[in-house]
């Protein structure tokens, strides 16, 4: 397809997208939103680069992931809505869905509600499962169609976007963050350690109240 070549992890997926193009990415997303363990997220970046390289058309690519994405989202709501938890535990091991690991998706995804559908398109994990949780959660259709398209087109697109851009620069781009990753995890780190003890400090004032 070209002489481009993806880099570190994206050079994964370039057989991939040399071989089956759109069929790929859509392949792909459809079965890592079906709760299939793939790296589905990966190669929507990897096609967004290969796009913005002019090897793909970035709208094709646009269309395809979210179709794909909502309808492997919708699979997992059918299986939730009709088979239930009971259903869920007993093949979830074949995907690495333990029942801890579904029960706190579970109490997350009811703590937050609707809103979660949107969001959990960019967890990791989460989104993987948010159509199973919201079909053993009862939720109506129409209401998860909604939040899980908006959530799809935002999360597509922004992959979409920031691939794009990076197109011809990508291999330059990967080895500065090479260089850096370890600045940038650092500082990641410090920022978590001071919300963690801001809000433990909180707690313990509010508590003393």
């Amino acid at each position: 397809m070209t002489d481009a070549h993806l880099p570190g992890v994206f050079g994964d997926m370039q057989p991939v997208l040399e071989h089956w193009g759109y069929l790929g990415v859509g392949g792909m997303l459809f079965l890592e939103d079906f709760g299939v363990p793939v790296p589905g997220e990966i190669m929507l970046i990897a096609a967004a680069i290969f796009a913005g390289a002019g090897n793909m058309n970035i709208a094709v690519v646009f269309v395809v992931a979210v179709l794909a994405a909502v309808i492997g989202d919708n699979i997992g709501f059918i299986i939730g809505h009709f088979g239930g938890r009971p259903l869920a535990e007993r093949f979830g091991r074949y995907v690495f869905l333990t029942p801890q690991r579904l029960d706190r998706a579970e109490t997350f995804f009811n703590r937050h509600g609707g809103k979660i559908v949107t969001v959990a398109r960019f967890i990791e994990g989460l989104r993987q499962l948010i159509g199973l949780l919201a079909g053993i959660g009862g939720m109506h259709w129409l209401k998860f169609l909604g939040y899980n398209a908006l959530g799809a087109a935002l999360w597509v697109g922004t992959w979409c976007a920031l691939g794009y851009l990076a197109g011809q620069n990508i291999v330059e781009i990967y080895d500065a963050f090479g260089r850096y990753e370890w600045y940038v995890i650092g500082a990641l780190v410090v920022v978590v350690a001071i919300v963690i003890a801001h809000r433990v400090r909180r707690r313990r004032a509010e508590r003393a109240a």
